[in-house]
C-alpha cells in the first residue's frame, strides 16, 4: 500500500501537471473518507502520510467544546473537561486525536478513494489554470486550433482549451483545425465545469503586441508602440514614437521592405496598418492620424474634445474615407472627436458661431456690432474672458482705448452678476422629481435647469435628446455630459428589456443623436 501510495502521487502530478504536495493532501483525504466508512459510527477522521515511506496513519477526530455546551455530534465533539483526561493543555476550539488501525482496504472503499482523489486532482487543476491565466487577461496568447462548435473556435493553448467566440472572430477569416492562431486573452470564466478561456482577435491590443512581437526596438524601449485602432478585418492605425532621435518609429514598425508590417497584416487576415508618428501636440498628432490625406488647417476645442480639421475639396473623400472609416479610426487613435470639413463648411460654421456671441455681446454690453467684432476677431467669445482677462491684454488691441477697455470690463462684470441673479431667481421654483435628484451623476443645480426646462422626472430627462440638454440656457454642460445623463435615465428601459447597456455605451445616447450623427456625415461628404 506505501509504495502504491508513492507511486499514484508520482504518476498524477507528472500527468496533471500537479504539484506533489496537493496530491498527497488528495489522497490524504481520500484515505480518510475510506476509513470514516469502514465505521457503523458517523466519526471525523484525518490520515497523515509519510510522503518518504507513504506509510500513513489514520487518526478519529473530536472536536473540544465548553463543559455546558449540548453535544450536537458525540461522536465528533467532546467536552474540555473529558479532553484534557487526554491532554492537560487542550484548548477550546482544538481537537482530540486518537490513532485508528491501518487496515487494507476492499475494493469498494478503494474506488470511493480514487474518486475523492480525482475529485481533488481536478479541483486542483481548476485552481492552476486560473492563478496561471488570470494574471495574464489583456495579453497575447497563441495556440492552435482544434475544432469548430456552434461557430465558435476552440483554441488548444498548450494543454489547455480556450474559446474564440464569433463576435470577437475577425469576419471572413477562414480558420482550418490545426492552424496556428494569436490573440489577446479577454476573460478567465468560472463555471460549474471550471474556467473558460475567452480569447479575442478583433480586440485593438493584439496590433500592439504583434508589433512589440514583431519590433525588436520596441522590446528595448528605443521605440514605444502606445496605442491603437481597428476596423478588424480592413484597417488599422498604431501610433508610435522614438525614445532615440536617431531612430525613426514608423521605418522600424515598417522593416526592411515592409516586412514587419506585412507579417503583422497576414496575422490578422490581410488587415491595411496606418503606423502613425506620435506627437505630445494634439493638433500635429490629428493631423499624422489622418493621414494621408492633407490637412490645410486645424481648430481645436479643448472644452469639447473636438477639432474641426479643414481639408480641400480634394482631400474630403481621403480624409473621410469609406463609410466614414479613416476619420473614425483617427479620432479612435487621438481621443479627439474630429469634424472634417472644406473651407467653405469652415466659413459658414465659424459665420454662424461669430453672429450668436457677436449677438449676445451686443445685448449684453450695449454696443454695436463694430466693438463685438473687434471683440471676437482678439479672440474673446465670452462674457468671462472680457470681464476678468488681464487688462494688459485688452490694451493690446489697437482700436480700444483705455476708457473704452474699463467700460467693457465693468459692463461684462455687471452683466455676470445680473445673470447669476437671474438664474438664481430662475431656479428658485423649480420642482424636480425626487427620482431625477436621487439619479446617479446627477446634482440639484442641473436637476433645477432641467425642471426649469420641462424635464422633471428621470422618464422626461430618458425622453430627451442631447440637443435639448445643450440648448438649455445658463446650463453648463458638455455633450459627454449630456449623453451620460440621459443613458442612466434610460437604464431602466435596457434592464426591462434584457440589455446590457454598458455594452453599448459607445452607442449614441438618442435616436436624435444618432440622426445628428448622420447627418454632419452626410454634410461633411
Amino acid at each position: 500500500m506505501a509504495s502504491e501510495i508513492l507511486m499514484m502521487a508520482e504518476v498524477l502530478s507528472t500527468e496533471k501537471g500537479v504539484e506533489q504536495s496537493i496530491i498527497f493532501e488528495a489522497i490524504e483525504a481520500a484515505l480518510a473518507t475510506a476509513t470514516r466508512k469502514r465505521h457503523r459510527e458517523d466519526i471525523d477522521v484525518q490520515c497523515v502520510i509519510n510522503q518518504e515511506d507513504g506509510s500513513y496513519i489514520p487518526y478519529r477526530v473530536w472536536e473540544v467544546i465548553e463543559d455546558d455546551a449540548e453535544l450536537e455530534f458525540p461522536s465528533k465533539q467532546m467536552c474540555i473537561s473529558a479532553a484534557r483526561e487526554h491532554d492537560a493543555d487542550i484548548e477550546l476550539g482544538e481537537f482530540i486525536k486518537e490513532e485508528l488501525e491501518a487496515e487494507p482496504f476492499g475494493r469498494i472503499a478503494a474506488q470511493a478513494a480514487k474518486q475523492v482523489i480525482m475529485q481533488k486532482v481536478r479541483e486542483a487543476e481548476r485552481n492552476k489554470i486560473s492563478e496561471e491565466f488570470t494574471p495574464r487577461i489583456g495579453q497575447m496568447v497563441s495556440g492552435v486550433i482544434k475544432r469548430q462548435e456552434r461557430g465558435d473556435t476552440i483554441v488548444d493553448l498548450g494543454g489547455v482549451e480556450a474559446i474564440l467566440p464569433r463576435s470577437k472572430t475577425i469576419q471572413r477569416e477562414g480558420l482550418r483545425p490545426g492552424d496556428r492562431v494569436r490573440a489577446i486573452l479577454h476573460e478567465v470564466k468560472e463555471n460549474n465545469r471550471g474556467p473558460q478561456l475567452v480569447i479575442d482577435r478583433i480586440s485593438p491590443n493584439l496590433v500592439l503586441h504583434l508589433f512589440r512581437a514583431e519590433v525588436p526596438e520596441a522590446n528595448d524601449n528605443i521605440i514605444e508602440i502606445l496605442s491603437a485602432a481597428r476596423d478588424p478585418g480592413v484597417r488599422a492605425k498604431i501610433a508610435v514614437r522614438s525614445n532615440d532621435a536617431k531612430i525613426d518609429p514608423v521605418g522600424a514598425c515598417v522593416g526592411i521592405r515592409g516586412s514587419r508590417v506585412q507579417s503583422v497584416s497576414n496575422e490578422i487576415n490581410g488587415e491595411r496598418v496606418d503606423i502613425i508618428k506620435w506627437s505630445e501636440d494634439p493638433a500635429q498628432f490629428v493631423i499624422n492620424a489622418l493621414a494621408p490625406a492633407e490637412v490645410e488647417s486645424i481648430m481645436v476645442d479643448e472644452d469639447k474634445g473636438a477639432m474641426d480639421v479643414v481639408v480641400d475639396e480634394t482631400q474630403l473623400s481621403l480624409a473621410i474615407g469609406r463609410g466614414g472609416q479613416n476619420v473614425r479610426l483617427a479620432g479612435e487613435l487621438t481621443g479627439w472627436e474630429i469634424n472634417i470639413m472644406t473651407y467653405e463648411q469652415a466659413n459658414e460654421k465659424l459665420e454662424e458661431e461669430s453672429a450668436d456671441v457677436r449677438d449676445m455681446f451686443m445685448q449684453k454690453l450695449d454696443i454695436d456690432a463694430d466693438v463685438a467684432t473687434i471683440l471676437i476677431q482678439e479672440g474673446f467669445s465670452t462674457l468671462e474672458e472680457i470681464a476678468y482677462v488681464p487688462r494688459e491684454e485688452m490694451l493690446q488691441v489697437e482700436e480700444f482705448d483705455e476708457n473704452l477697455i474699463d467700460e467693457l470690463r465693468q459692463r461684462a462684470d455687471d452683466a455676470l452678476v445680473t445673470m447669476a441673479i437671474q438664474q438664481e431667481e430662475m431656479l428658485k421654483g423649480a420642482d424636480p422629481a425626487q427620482d431625477l435628484l436621487a439619479m446617479e451623476s446627477m446634482d440639484e443645480t442641473t436637476a433645477k435647469f432641467f425642471a426649469v426646462n420641462g424635464i422633471k422626472t428621470m422618464e422626461d430627462l430618458a425622453e430627451s435628446a442631447t440637443d435639448e440638454l445643450l440648448e438649455i440656457v445658463g446650463l453648463n454642460i458638455t455633450e459627454e455630459r449630456a449623453q451620460e445623463l440621459i443613458m442612466i435615465a434610460r437604464r431602466p428601459w435596457f434592464e426591462e428589456m434584457g440589455i446590457d447597456i454598458d455594452a453599448d455605451e459607445e452607442a449614441d445616447a438618442t435616436k436624435d443623436d444618432a440622426d445628428k450623427e448622420d447627418g454632419a456625415k452626410a454634410e461633411s461628404v
